[in-house]
């Protein structure tokens, strides 16, 4: 086994963490609404898409940049601790946010992908 891929992920996973701490940093929660957390999820979730798309899943820059940088930036703890954090005092809004972070990311995912796919009659 080489130790490679292991390092390149962790080179990305080292960047995306550190963006999403920028992100958090810049944006913060909003009346305890944590809305850093939906945004690195939902452009991680379009960004990912778009790599998927492009690069073989075999390519070492697909593990540095889907699974390390976009696997660091995007957080699904963060998600889950800020859906319950949420709950504690607006139920309601706790619910839409959980069912629209998995909404928001699916389709942003899907049109990750439906862009990162090369255009017929296109070079790539």
């Amino acid at each position: 086994m080489s130790l490679r891929p292991v390092l390149l992920v962790a080179l990305g996973g080292t960047l995306g963490t550190a963006a999403r701490l920028g992100l958090a940093l810049l944006v913060p929660d909003q009346a305890g609404f944590p809305l850093a957390v939906l945004l690195a999820n939902v452009l991680g979730a379009l960004l990912i898409g778009i790599v998927a798309a492009r690069l073989p899943a075999s390519a070492e820059l697909r593990l540095l940049l889907g699974t390390g940088v976009l696997g660091g930036f995007t957080t699904y703890s963060a998600f889950m601790t800020g859906t319950l954090a949420l709950w504690a005092s607006a139920p309601v809004l706790a619910a839409a946010y959980a069912a629209g972070s998995l909404v928001l990311g699916l389709l942003a995912a899907a049109v990750g992908l439906r862009l990162g796919r090369p255009r017929r009659g296109t070079l790539s």
